[in-house]
C-alpha cells in the first residue's frame, strides 16, 4: 500500500473514536481559536510567546484519556506531516514577504546576504560535523540534518520578526531577523536535493556534484526567483494597477493572499523551481506593487490570520507528539547536540557572519543569537526521509523535535527581555528607533 493510502486508512480507522467525543472536540477547537486571538495582549509584555503555550496545552491535552491514544508522531504519517508544514510555510512566506517595504538592493539588504551566505554554509558544516562525530551519522543523513536545520523558521519568529508598517531602518534586528527566515528556507533546498541523491548512490562523486551544482542550485534557485518576482508582479498589477474597478484592490478581500500563494507556489513548483523562494519574492513583488495602498495591510493581516490558525493546530498535534514520546529515547548525546546547535553553533556563526558590520553590538549579539528552530526543519526532514533512504530516521525525529521544543521554550522567553534590553541601549545612546518606545512592538504570536 502507498504510504498516503496508509496514512488515510489510519485515520479512518480513528474516526470513530473522534466521533464519540465530537462536542469536545468543537468546543476545546472553538476555546483554543479564542485563546489565540487573546492571548498576545496577555503575553506582550511577559516572558513568554504564544507557541510556548500552543505546546503546553497540546501536551496536556495528549496525556489525558482518551485523547493520549491519538498521540500523533511523524514517523507514522510522514507524508501528511511534509504537507501541513509545507502549506504552513509558504503562506508564511508569503505573510513575510508582504510586510518588507525595503527595495531590493546589495547594500541594504546586507546584514541578510552575510546571514544567507556566510552563516547558513557554517551552520550546515558545524552541524554535520557533529552530527557525525556525536551521533554517527553518515554523509548522507549529516547532510540532510544539517539542512533541515540551517534555515531559521519563518512560522515560529514572528515576536522578533518586523511588523507591517514598522520603520525598517530603525529596526534592523528585526529585519535582519524576517528577511533571513524569508529566503534561507529556499536556499535550505539544495542542501537536502544533494543528501538525497548522496543516500540514493551510496556515496558523493564529481558528477552527482555537477548534476547537483546545475540543476537544484542553478537551475531551481533561477526559475524560483524569476517565477516569483514575475508573476508578483503580475499579481500586483491586477490588484492595483487596472484601471477603474476593476482592479482586484476594489474587492476589498484579504484571502486573495492566500490565492496568490497557492498560485506562485504551483506555478514554481511546475516548472521545477523552488517555490519557498518564488512565494517569499512575490510577496516583496506585490508589496512594492501596493504604493502604501491601504489593501496591502488586509493582505498581509489575513496571511497572518492563517498563519496563527495552522501554526496553533500544528503545535498543538506538536505538543501530541512529545506527550506520546517523540523525546522518549533521547540520550545525553542528542541533548547535548541539540544544546551546541542552539547555544553554540547558531550564535557561532552568526558572529561569524556579522563581523565588519557597524551596527550596535547588542544588536547584532540578538541577531545571532535569535535563529528560531521550528516547523520548516520539520517538513525539511519529512521531505527528506520521503523522497530518500537514510539512517536512524526515528531518532532523528526524537532530536528535532528537542531541537524545536527547546528552541520555542528558550527564544519565547528570552525575545521580550531581549527587546527591551535593546530598546533601553538605544534610549541610552540617544539613537531614535521604534525598538526604544517603552513597549514591546505589538506581538503578532
Amino acid at each position: 500500500m502507498i504510504p498516503v493510502l496508509s496514512e488515510a486508512a489510519t485515520i479512518a480507522a480513528q474516526a470513530p473514536r473522534v466521533g464519540q467525543h465530537y462536542f469536545e472536540l468543537m468546543f476545546g477547537l472553538g476555546a483554543l481559536i479564542l485563546f489565540v486571538a487573546w492571548a498576545p495582549l496577555i503575553l506582550k509584555k511577559l516572558p513568554l510567546s504564544l507557541p510556548i503555550i500552543c505546546v503546553g496545552i497540546g501536551i496536556a491535552v495528549f496525556s489525558l484519556e482518551p485523547f493520549s491514544a491519538w498521540a500523533p508522531h511523524p514517523d507514522k504519517t510522514p507524508k501528511l506531516v511534509e504537507r501541513a508544514t509545507e502549506l504552513i510555510v509558504i503562506v508564511s512566506l508569503m505573510g513575510g514577504g508582504l510586510k518588507i517595504e525595503r527595495a531590493l538592493s546589495w547594500r541594504r539588504w546586507n546584514v541578510t546576504w552575510r546571514l544567507l551566505g556566510i552563516a547558513m554554509p557554517i551552520t550546515i558544516a558545524l552541524v554535520m560535523l557533529l552530527g557525525h562525530t556525536l551521533l554517527g551519522l553518515g554523509l548522507a543523513t549529516a547532510l540532510l540534518l544539517g539542512g533541515s536545520l540551517a534555515p531559521t523558521d519563518p512560522v515560529l519568529a514572528g515576536d522578533v520578526q518586523i511588523e507591517h508598517d514598522e520603520e525598517e531602518d530603525e529596526a534592523e534586528a528585526k529585519f535582519a531577523l524576517t528577511s533571513e527566515a524569508g529566503l534561507n528556507d529556499a536556499l535550505a533546498f539544495p542542501f537536502v536535493h544533494l543528501a538525497i541523491a548522496i543516500a540514493a548512490a551510496g556515496g558523493l562523486t564529481l558528477d552527482l556534484l555537477a548534476d547537483w551544482a546545475l540543476k537544484d542550485v542553478l537551475w531551481k534557485l533561477s526559475v524560483g526567483a524569476l517565477v516569483g518576482a514575475g508573476l508578483g508582479w503580475l499579481v500586483g498589477y491586477i490588484i492595483y494597477r487596472l484601471p477603474g474597478d476593476t482592479s482586484l484592490s476594489r474587492t476589498g478581500d484579504g484571502f486573495i493572499a492566500l490565492g496568490a500563494t497557492l498560485v506562485v507556489y504551483t506555478v514554481t513548483e511546475f516548472v521545477h523551481g523552488y517555490g519557498f523562494l518564488a512565494v517569499f519574492v512575490a510577496g516583496l513583488a506585490i508589496r512594492r506593487a501596493s504604493q502604501e495602498d491601504d489593501f496591502n495591510r488586509k493582505l498581509h493581516d489575513f496571511a497572518d490570520e492563517s498563519e496563527r490558525l495552522m501554526m496553533m493546530l500544528l503545535l498543538l498535534l506538536f505538543g501530541g507528539m512529545i506527550a506520546g514520546g517523540l523525546l522518549a529515547d533521547i540520550g545525553w548525546e542528542e541533548a547535548l547536540f541539540a544544546a551546541v546547535m542552539l547555544l553554540v553553533i547558531r550564535p557561532l556563526a552568526g558572529w561569524i557572519g556579522l563581523l565588519g558590520v557597524k551596527r550596535p553590538p547588542l544588536e547584532l549579539a540578538i541577531i545571532a543569537f535569535f535563529g528560531i528552530r521550528g516547523l520548516g526543519s520539520v517538513y525539511y526532514l519529512s521531505y527528506g526521509f520521503n523522497h530518500g533512504t537514510f539512517d536512524y530516521e526515528y531518532s532523528l525525529w526524537g532530536t528535532l523535535g528537542l531541537i524545536i521544543a527547546a528552541s520555542i521554550l528558550m527564544h519565547g522567553v528570552l525575545v521580550t527581555p531581549a527587546l527591551k534590553r535593546l530598546g533601553a541601549h538605544y534610549r541610552s545612546i540617544g539613537m531614535p528607533t521604534s525598538e526604544a518606545d517603552d513597549t514591546v512592538p505589538t506581538i503578532r504570536r
